[in-house]
């Protein structure tokens, strides 16, 4: 060719297109190998950069440097085309003309990387951004870069605890949640504590909430939640106006002194579970009353308990069809049926667009003489139809509790309360 395409035309200059393609301001790219696979270390890309030339002051005396030398600094910087890079930075040295100057001999800062670091600033940022959006752990992310587990988190420790001590996290949180957490099941020197509290953000914002974990705190008991609750002080416990818990008693007292405006109530996730408990204990009683036995593989009720704890909308035709089935054989009285589709109308009132909608459902009472085992029946009011809106409020609909069914053989009334009653209430029919 008479003409060079290369934009690099000129030997020593920089290329402007590997510059692009680095995409760092300030900073240049001289070199770029690729580098074995030696012992531990993956096989990889290597660039040789280098930053502009500026003039630095001294530190300590503020007087204008002069250059003395160069040193290669080794970094690890974001994986790119499915491989590690590591950066070879020819960083300069400087010193200092001041003859009483205590430093003497400095390098260049820059914002490539941080003193003392071996992943590149943005790179620290990446692996922060992949925990947050992939949940990715700093494992998987230490195998994409190449590097050594505590070579990630010595360099992201120190960004975590800065957003950790960043007050605007805390601004705007209408609804907060707490709730226990185990971080390993066998006590080990140098794991931390086994039980930790944690504390969530549950506001709604564009209609829906969004869960957002505000903190972890040592121990499981109410004095660690009251403390962290102190510590945040009274602009923030002021601005909070929904609580939510675990039935705990010990979260309830921190909830009660710390927050006094606040609203406490269960959590969805603890009153379902309650819902599904008592669906499962009446289902374990007619089990023992009609066979005398615990559940085996044939019997029909126990063939059908996982399709009895899944979401009525989540049902196959196929599943309705076991499910019918199962209901005519083994729960002749509607005692299972009916403590079924209350735990179904318990659900819905969480799959409820609005409060509003939420008590609707709750308080939804089947009209025929017997209940309808089948999602299919026409006397079934669907809790959770197809299309609905399925965002979860952070707090039951505020509806008049109502009185539990009465026990009858010919008919059976699934009007559910409040949402504590419903899942700890049996009815039978």
């Amino acid at each position: 060719m008479a003409e060079p395409t290369s934009c690099c035309v000129l030997a020593g200059s920089y290329c402007a297109r590997v510059d692009t393609l680095f995409n760092m301001p300030g900073v240049h790219v001289l070199e770029v190998t690729w580098r074995e696979r030696s012992g531990r270390t993956p096989a990889g890309l290597r660039l040789l950069v280098e930053t502009d030339r500026a003039e630095t002051g001294c530190p300590d005396y503020g007087v204008v440097a002069t250059g003395h030398g160069r040193r290669l600094r080794r970094l690890h910087d974001i994986p790119v085309f499915g491989a590690p890079v590591e950066l070879l930075w020819r960083q300069r040295r400087y010193r200092c003309l001041e003859w009483a100057c205590p430093v003497g001999g400095f390098s260049e800062d820059h914002l490539l990387a941080g003193p003392r670091t071996k992943l590149t600033t943005r790179a620290a940022w990446w692996a922060i951004s992949c925990i947050q959006r992939d949940t990715a752990s700093v494992a998987a992310l230490a195998r994409r870069l190449g590097v050594d587990w505590h070579t990630v988190w010595d360099a992201i420790a120190p960004l975590l605890q800065e957003l950790a001590d960043d007050p605007a996290r805390l601004t705007g949180v209408d609804t907060l949640g707490v709730d226990e957490h185990i971080w390993h099941h066998r006590p080990r020197p140098g794991k931390g504590p086994k039980e930790l509290t944690g504390i969530v953000d549950l506001t709604r914002r564009n209609g829906r909430p969004k869960a957002r974990l505000l903190d972890l705190v040592p121990g499981r008991s109410g004095k660690a939640y009251a403390d962290w609750l102190t510590a945040r002080g009274e602009p923030f416990t002021g601005g909070v106006g929904v609580a939510t818990l675990d039935p705990f008693r010990g979260y309830f007292n921190a909830i009660r002194d710390e927050l006094e405006d606040a609203t406490a109530v269960l959590d969805a996730f603890h009153v379902v579970k309650l819902g599904v408990t008592a669906m499962e204990e009446t289902r374990r009683r007619v089990q023992q009353q009609q066979l005398g036995h615990r559940g085996r593989k044939h019997d029909p009720l126990f063939k059908i308990r996982n399709i009895l704890r899944a979401g009525v909308e989540r049902l196959t035709d196929r599943q309705i069809e076991r499910l019918e089935t199962g209901l005519q054989s083994g729960d002749p009285d509607y005692e299972v049926t009916v403590a079924w589709r209350c735990y179904q109308q318990l659900r819905s009132a969480y799959h409820a667009g609005s409060l509003t909608e939420g008590g609707r459902s709750r308080s939804r009472s089947s009209t025929a003489s017997t209940p309808a085992r089948s999602p299919k029946s026409p006397d079934w009011a669907a809790p959770c139809a197809p299309g609905s809106n399925s965002s979860w409020p952070t707090s039951p609909p505020a509806e008049p509790t109502t009185a539990a069914p009465k026990r009858s053989t010919g008919s059976s009334n699934c009007t559910a309360g409040s949402p504590e009653a419903s899942a700890t209430s049996t009815t039978t029919g």
